[in-house]
């Protein structure tokens, strides 16, 4: 859409995004990026920090990480340095973009129809090829000993961003239900 009209020389209407009551897919997102806000910083801080999972640590975070990463994820518990750069990015990156994307939904701004291109990409690259290969065909001692619980987990990290790419599919996201 162009600022003005060239014909007339007056201004275009600018397009107004539908209220979200009437975007329900949109509230889905919300609440869900509203959730991995949370889950993010929880789980992957400790590993983008490097901190060790032990049983019998004081900090509550490594203690819950402890209690997942001992029983379905032992890829978590080797601590890669890729896999610190990508749960770092995970823990203080991707919450500064939940919260920008939870408003401009709220909002109705489609000007986060890019970031959220550039997000959904990355994240599922980086848990689909690098995350999910070692979990399912990396050296055995870093495989996931129960793909199925191990799935429930990160799943939804991956079919929620796709999702969202689906979502932002085409210019004026919030003009449309999805």
């Amino acid at each position: 859409m162009t600022a003005s009209s060239p014909a007339l020389g007056t201004p275009a209407a600018k397009p107004v995004p539908l209220p979200l009551r009437q975007r329900p897919v949109d509230i889905f997102f919300i609440a869900i990026f509203s959730v991995f806000i949370v889950t993010s910083i929880i789980s992957d801080s400790v590993e983008g920090l490097g901190l060790d999972q032990v049983a019998g640590s004081p900090n509550i975070l490594v203690q819950l990480n402890y209690t997942y990463s001992s029983q379905y994820d032992p890829l978590y518990q080797s601590h890669p340095v890729w896999l610190r750069f990508i749960s770092g990015t995970s823990a203080f990156v991707y919450p500064i973009f939940y919260i920008a994307l939870i408003i401009s939904m709220v909002k109705g701004w489609n000007r986060i129809q890019l970031p959220s291109v550039i997000y959904a990409t990355m994240i599922i690259s980086l848990t689909l090829i690098p995350v999910m290969g070692v979990e399912f065909f990396g050296p055995a001692e870093q495989r996931t000993p129960n793909p199925v619980v191990f799935l429930l987990y990160n799943g939804p990290y991956i079919l929620v961003p796709l999702l969202l790419l689906i979502r932002m599919r085409s210019p004026w996201p919030f003009l449309r239900k999805f």
